[in-house]
């Protein structure tokens, strides 16, 4: 039995949509980051914990957790906006300004046997954005996509009219690397 240790409808629907049966048990890991972490070790340190504490609720089970993170080289990760004032401030720190990051780390835990193995990997995406106007900007932050989402946007809705390219993979903007899970989960002979 796989486990989906996440609360993300996003990350469900492309499991769903690789045709990938799962059980949902949304956990709640601290996120805070730590002083001096990157961005790639903040997001696999925050899937770990997220696997981790799903693991003694489903013995026998594997888990899988994920993380999403949004940075600019040597930088900290940009976290969730708080209130749209935050949103506004990280979405303009995005756009117009080059491209940004978007890491999500996955692991996998596998409690099949006599002790758990984990597979975990990072996967990192480069991103582009166009520059907003002040109403355009106004008219993203009404539509409140940016809550509960890293950096304040969803490359899969509302935000998908500010990205003008990406380089890497579409899906771990979204919240879950697919290819590589797929591949990992087929290793661990959860899918064909």
């Amino acid at each position: 039995m796989l486990v989906l240790a996440s609360a993300s409808p996003r990350r469900a629907d492309l499991l769903r949509g690789a045709g990938v049966e799962f059980l949902v048990a949304a956990v709640d890991a601290d996120e805070t980051w730590v002083a001096g972490e990157a961005a790639p070790e903040y997001a696999a340190r925050v899937a770990r914990a997220k696997a981790a504490l799903a693991l003694p609720h489903h013995p026998g089970a594997v888990i899988l957790a994920a993380d999403t993170t949004v940075w600019h080289a040597g930088e900290p990760p940009i976290g969730k906006p708080g209130d749209r004032a935050e949103a506004a401030a990280m979405i303009m720190g995005l756009t117009g300004r080059g491209s940004h990051l978007v890491t999500t780390a996955f692991a996998l835990a596998d409690a099949r046997g006599d002790e758990v193995t984990w597979l975990e990997e990072q996967v990192t995406t480069r991103v582009w954005m166009r520059a907003l106007a002040d109403e355009e900007l106004a008219d993203y932050l009404d539509g409140e996509d940016w809550r509960g989402k890293a950096g304040g946007y969803g490359i899969q809705s509302r935000a998908a009219g500010i990205v003008t390219r990406i380089e890497g993979s579409y899906t771990a903007v979204v919240g879950l690397p697919l290819a590589e899970v797929l591949v990992a989960l087929r290793r661990l002979q959860l899918v064909r």
